[in-house]
């Protein structure tokens, strides 16, 4: 009798064990039905098509670590932004670093002028947007190109404070015409400086309207090139590894700025005021526009 009611427990404990793998086995196909069709949802709302089913497969492998990836972080209460799926939740980290292609240079850290060195009157907050001097958000697609973006928000900026007119200017004037450099190379990546030089030395950029944006590298467009809508005579980098300068630059004008997008939380920011700790690894760019007091340097707008 002993022995009956011993191989009853054993086979008890097989049948919990096996009904609980089960519920675990449907309760996996649930998620991953759910997320399947939550890619697909993904899929219709940004039209992102794929070659074959395979490549579907992959993506949506993708797709559902990064979701499971923001659905962890979001549940971090003390992280000091959100993170949501967006138009690149199909991308590997690698690939999103690709698109967003910043060529990084050494900066000096030799002494030389700086315009606002001496600036005392600080706002304690300031948003450029409010102050009429940023354009409509833009969307540079899948074209490597935020190096342009960044140089022509601080040019529209510049110029808005200067004249009181807010123009919308041409990135693809700079991603097909800014080659002379040899650093600036299209939707390959990059520099802002190059950028700037670029603009002086053809006398200005067109508009937007003039000349639109493509997402892809052309041929130079020189008849709409030569329709100069606003230019810049000089430019210069903010003294390097001080935070003071750039409070100081950003209180008196938009700021083009590269940092280190190689992180996950970049390709998935919903609502941020970005506080990690970054390396020098200067992969993307953007523009320093809000200043907030609850901050301890500038934050990112």
């Amino acid at each position: 009798m002993a022995s009956t009611n011993k191989y009853q427990c054993i086979c008890f404990t097989v049948l919990f064990i096996l009904g609980a793998s089960a519920s675990q086995v449907n309760s996996r196909s649930l998620q991953d039905a759910s997320i399947a069709e939550k890619h697909k949802q993904w899929m219709a709302r940004y039209g992102r098509v794929y070659k074959d089913p395979e490549e579907e497969g992959q993506r949506l492998k993708i797709f559902k670590d990064n979701v499971e990836y923001i659905e962890s972080s979001n549940k971090a209460a003390t992280k000091p932004y959100k993170l949501g799926v967006n138009q690149f939740a199909d991308l590997t980290n690698e690939e999103f670093k690709l698109r967003n292609t910043y060529k990084s240079h050494r900066f000096s850290t030799a002494s030389s002028s700086f315009k606002y060195e001496n600036v005392t009157d600080v706002p304690s907050s300031l948003d450029w947007r409010t102050k009429g001097a940023v354009t409509p958000i833009k969307d540079q697609g899948q074209c490597g190109c935020c190096w342009a973006f960044s140089a022509v928000a601080s040019v529209e900026g510049i110029a808005e404070i200067t004249t009181g007119t807010l123009i919308s200017l041409s990135e693809q004037e700079l991603v097909d015409c800014d080659s002379t450099s040899g650093e600036d190379q299209g939707c390959n990546g990059g520099l802002m400086d190059s950028a700037f030089q670029f603009i002086i030395q053809n006398q200005g950029l067109t508009t937007e309207a003039n000349y639109p944006y493509q997402g892809t590298q052309g041929t130079c467009n020189q008849n709409a090139a030569a329709n100069s809508a606003a230019t810049i005579t000089g430019y210069e980098d903010v003294p390097a590894n001080s935070e003071s300068s750039l409070l100081n630059a950003v209180a008196n004008q938009p700021v083009s700025m590269a940092i280190d997008g190689g992180i996950p939380t970049f390709s998935s920011i919903q609502a941020v005021f970005l506080q990690e700790n970054v390396a020098p690894n200067l992969t993307m760019v953007l523009q320093l526009l809000v200043m907030e007091p609850q901050m301890t340097g500038p934050s990112i707008g």
